[in-house]
């Protein structure tokens, strides 16, 4: 069984499950491990511990049986090592450096009932700069590699006559830092304007929407508006390096607003490091603030009317990331604050959702966990528990029951502040980023530092490696 993705950049509570991992980009690596299995197969050899050590030698793959975990007295990792000599002690990811010229899924299957993200999906480009530092994605996916424009209006064109759809999503982690992106959408629009195809735009950063961008999205329909402020104030986005102001965000939204957008939606963080009550009812305000925009603008400027949808999830300290470290807010301490802004944001046009914080509790336990959890997934699912991740099914005290019954505390995993010193059960793997990056991120962060986005110069993050594909690996500024 292969596994990948994100979640593979910490494979060890799946290390008894999954056969092997494939870290990073698959494009290309997956390819080389076809041709490995079909090697082994057609040799004869049945025994399928042989073929796991052939696909161990692939640049990528880890194969969790081939390395020994030992433990010290206090619960902790002492040493992550390969069982046979000529397996790599450090597994580094693959990375695909050119995205244009990869393979991408052209003829994508359209289902017959509605779905979340019913639309046509065009992944711009790979990778993220901004250095949020709660954004495992943004880590782990450096550096920044894009596809041309010619080669996405190629795939645009193949996507839109295989699937029907009237709807086409711009994908990528901040879409707005596409170095082409007026200019293709511009010809987008143009292209399939008389099949109405409307196009959306996730993950836009406030501090990267061009009003002419609004204008020109809007000249099909208008699909609403979703920015991601994650933190209510100044203060605490400086300590994520989120990088966007109150300014960013009131400017944009008084233009959307003239434009005639009705509906906007912002996402926002809890139980960040160093949170306080402050900074949740800046969340609060930022709403009010907004809603004081929309009003502000004559009737006859604005749309008929305006909804407001403030999200906020829980955050999940997660690997690679300058918060590997942190502990996450115990349930109450999280509950708490959903209470103060459920009642902070009862306001007429603001709509509040909240995740739950037993589901992020869960998360955060497994995103940081080690390899002797796979018992407690064992026990969970001879408990009943299955489909978790929707609500209905959710069994939190099946999970509980799991852990008592594998004599492990979770809270070991959530709850608890990790020194820089501590061998993680993600050390065995290369993210690209180095933890010396991380660190010094962190000492940033707690000192309210920000960093400046590396496409701007070099920030030695550990990318500079992969030379050719990290673009400011030879400009040497920190």
């Amino acid at each position: 069984m292969l596994a990948g993705g994100p979640c593979a950049y910490n494979p060890e509570p799946l290390a008894d499950i999954i056969d092997f991992f494939l870290i990073g980009d698959g494009e290309e690596a997956i390819n080389e491990i076809v041709d490995c299995y079909k090697t082994w197969k057609h040799s004869g050899d049945t025994d399928r511990q042989n073929f796991l050590k052939h696909v161990a030698s692939i640049e990528g793959v880890y194969v969790p049986s081939l390395y020994e975990v030992s433990y010290n007295d206090d619960g902790t990792i002492n040493a992550i090592v390969p069982k046979i000599d000529s397996l790599p002690h450090i597994i580094s990811k693959r990375v695909v450096t050119d995205l244009s010229g990869a393979a991408y899924p052209e003829r994508p299957i359209v289902p017959y009932i509605d779905i979340v993200h019913d639309r046509a999906v065009l992944e711009i480009f790979r990778g993220c700069t901004r250095g949020c530092r709660f954004c495992q994605a943004g880590m782990i996916y450096r550096p920044i590699r894009e596809r041309s424009a010619d080669s996405l209006l190629e795939l645009a064109d193949k996507l839109i006559r295989a699937t029907g759809y009237s709807e086409m999503s711009l994908s990528s982690l901040s879409t707005g830092d596409y170095s082409q992106l007026e200019q293709l959408v511009k010809i987008l629009l143009e292209r399939f304007q008389d099949e109405k195809v409307a196009l959306s735009l996730p993950s836009l950063r406030l501090d990267s929407v061009d009003k002419s961008l609004l204008e020109r999205i809007q000249s099909v329909k208008k699909t609403g508006l979703t920015f991601a402020p994650e933190a209510g104030t100044q203060r605490l986005r400086d300590v994520i390096n989120k990088g966007i102001t109150d300014d960013d965000i009131l400017r944009t939204v008084k233009y959307a607003f003239r434009q005639g957008w009705q509906s906007v939606k912002l996402y926002f963080m809890i139980g960040l490091p160093t949170e306080t009550d402050d900074d949740l009812y800046g969340i609060a305000e930022m709403a009010r603030r907004i809603l004081d925009v929309y009003y502000s603008i004559p009737k006859e400027q604005r749309g008929r009317h305006i909804d407001i949808t403030v999200s906020t999830s829980s955050f999940v300290p997660k690997p690679f990331t300058p918060f590997q470290w942190d502990p996450q807010d115990k349930i109450d301490r999280l509950s708490y604050k959903q209470h103060l802004l459920q009642q902070q944001l009862r306001m007429k046009h603001v709509t509040y959702h909240w995740s739950d914080n037993r589901l992020s509790f869960m998360e955060a336990v497994f995103a940081r966990g080690d390899r002797r959890l796979g018992r407690v997934l064992a026990a969970a699912l001879a408990n009943g528990c299955r489909f978790d991740a929707w609500t209905d099914y959710f069994n939190y005290e099946g999970w509980l029951k799991a852990f008592e019954q594998c004599g492990i505390d979770p809270e070991f995993y959530a709850g608890r502040i990790r020194s820089y010193d501590e061998v993680l059960p993600w050390d065995h793997i290369d993210a690209g980023v180095s933890k010396d990056f991380l660190i010094r991120e962190r000492e940033r962060a707690l000192k309210g530092k920000t960093t400046f986005d590396c496409r701007r110069a070099c920030i030695k993050c550990g990318m500079e490696r992969w030379e050719g594909v990290c673009g400011n690996a030879n400009v040497d500024t920190l």
